[in-house]
């Protein structure tokens, strides 16, 4: 979070230098400021709807419900409401502002291929999500790295135009230069920051809630069959990628250059974490 607060003020107060106006610097931390507290409370009716989620009835899905209910009694937190989205691609993901008003929405197709076992690691999963906080945690910093993408974008396409052209002629072309790379480098690295955060909080949403219901071996099993589906999402989109426990876009390589730039930590790295633990139980 520090970092990337470092990096909008960095670019607003660059940009401001370099247009000579300030002015600049306080519109960027006002749209920031304003950009987070709207996500902050319309985060999960925005996720919902834009992947055509529909309320979950209990006697339509009992065990869905009685697995979720049982869950978050275990772990001292208020039942999430459940929705379902009408999709083969076996998924689910956790959103909302905090417990009191979080969301667990699960595919039809995760519903139809998991045993109990499975589903209750899933949603358990989830639940971790919703007690870690890490809802909240990655609403801020996508809206953050989308602001720094878009400062930057505004500063290239301001060059484009020949913009500011006495403000540039003062600066001189090494400044220019330094600004343009900036403005390219900035997003690459937010958005490298935003993808390492989310790649921690799966593992650490999967070992808690392996905790929550004593049994590692029902989400590394459910891991195991998400992952083998390779199914992708039919609403698949990637300002919400990192919010599923898996790729909703399916299986992709995760070697090289590649896995710096993955939503989700490789599904074999999450089993092994998984099976270690199990291991460690039975010692």
């Amino acid at each position: 979070m520090g970092l990337f607060f470092s990096l909008i003020i960095g670019l607003g107060w660059f940009f401001s230098y370099f247009y000579n106006d300030v002015a600049i610097l306080y519109v960027a931390v006002f749209i920031a400021i304003f950009m987070n507290i709207f996500s902050y409370w319309f985060s999960d009716k925005i996720v919902l709807r834009l992947h055509r989620a529909k309320p979950v009835i209990r006697e339509e899905y009992f065990d869905l419900w009685n697995a979720t209910e049982n869950l978050s009694i275990t772990a001292g937190l208020p039942m999430p409401r459940l929705y379902v989205i009408e999709d083969q691609a076996p998924n689910a993901f956790a959103t909302g502002r905090d417990a009191e008003h979080a969301v667990v929405c699960v595919t039809t197709g995760l519903v139809a291929m998991l045993d109990k076992n499975e589903l209750e690691g899933v949603i358990a999963h989830e639940l971790s999500h919703i007690g870690n906080r890490d809802m909240l945690l990655s609403t801020v910093v996508v809206v953050m790295a989308g602001f720094v993408a878009l400062l930057s974008d505004l500063f290239l396409r301001s060059r484009m135009w020949g913009g500011s052209q006495n403000r540039h002629n003062s600066a001189g072309p090494p400044l220019l230069l330094m600004g343009i790379i900036f403005a390219i480098l900035t997003p690459i690295a937010a958005t490298l920051i935003r993808l390492a955060i989310s790649r921690k909080r799966e593992f650490l949403a999967d070992a808690s809630g392996a905790l929550l219901t004593r049994y590692p071996e029902g989400l590394a099993s459910a891991l195991k069959k998400i992952s083998s589906a390779s199914l992708p999402m039919y609403r698949a989109n990637n300002a919400t990628a990192h919010l599923f426990i898996a790729n909703p876009f399916g299986a992709k390589s995760t070697s090289g250059l590649h896995k710096l730039f993955m939503t989700h930590p490789p599904i074999e790295e999450r089993i092994r974490a998984l099976t270690e633990m199990k291991n460690e139980n039975q010692r």
